[in-house]
């Protein structure tokens, strides 16, 4: 398992996330998520600017995703057990 964690307020809506993982998604403020109904997404839960998704399966779409976001808005590491 891994977590996904998006840091809303570095995001700047390019979207080069979603390209290279169908788990991220376009939210209702114009900015990157997680979408809860994806594949493999345990949980979603954002707290502020702060959106952390626990997710079993394959982390290399999560890795190329969080590599193509130019503003490095996002962080992808091993969940804690």
């Amino acid at each position: 398992m891994f977590e996904i964690e998006i840091d809303r307020d570095a995001c700047d809506g390019i979207f080069a996330c979603l390209t290279r993982d169908e788990r991220f998604i376009e939210d209702d403020d114009g900015l990157a998520t997680v979408d809860p109904n994806a594949a493999g997404v345990v949980s979603v839960s954002r707290d502020g600017d702060r959106v952390v998704a626990t997710v079993d399966g394959d982390i290399d779409d999560a890795n190329l995703a969080a590599k193509a976001c130019p503003p490095n808005a996002i962080v992808i590491r091993e969940a804690e057990t």
